[in-house]
């Protein structure tokens, strides 16, 4: 299932979109002959509620609020496994996490952060990619890390201060 931009920063059904990103990273993991451990599961599902970024402690306090432990480094271990296996994203300029929308299709995602309401959407950011490895590649630069994130507002809240 494919989540546009344009459907994040649009009502949809979210339970679905929720529901179609889950079963799908379970079917990657299974593929991969992993599993989602219980906090690895639920540490997905708190990333899946909102289309928004959150903070490392922020997963860590809903996970304690969802009974487990207060234990930073198993928040941490969940997040770089949800994250090598390519379920969620590392936001930089927000030193945040956030569900991948297209978990299992090779993509190179741009990520458009709303700095009213803090929501991310994925968008298409092959052609950026494409662009800054030419870019690169022309004066000899190696990129080994690439993240493509912008800041603005999101349609609901232009709409919202007009």
């Amino acid at each position: 299932m494919r989540i546009d931009a344009e459907r994040v920063f649009s009502a949809h059904d979210h339970a679905a979109c929720r529901r179609a990103t889950l079963e799908r990273a379970e079917e990657i993991v299974a593929a991969e002959g992993l599993r989602l451990t219980p906090v690895r599961r639920r540490t997905l599902e708190i990333l899946l509620e909102s289309h928004q970024a959150l903070g490392a402690y922020e997963v860590l306090d809903r996970l304690v609020a969802s009974g487990f432990a207060r234990q930073p480094p198993v928040a941490y271990r969940a997040l770089d496994f949800l994250v090598d296996h390519g379920l969620v994203h590392r936001i930089r300029r927000l030193n945040a996490f956030a569900a991948c929308m297209r978990p299992g299709e090779p993509h190179r995602p741009a990520f458009l952060i709303c700095d009213t309401c803090q929501a991310v959407a994925e968008a298409p950011g092959t052609g950026v990619a494409d662009a800054m490895l030419a870019a690169a590649g022309a004066v000899g630069f190696e990129i080994e890390r690439m993240s493509l994130e912008a800041v603005g507002r999101c349609p609901a809240c232009r709409e919202a201060r007009a």
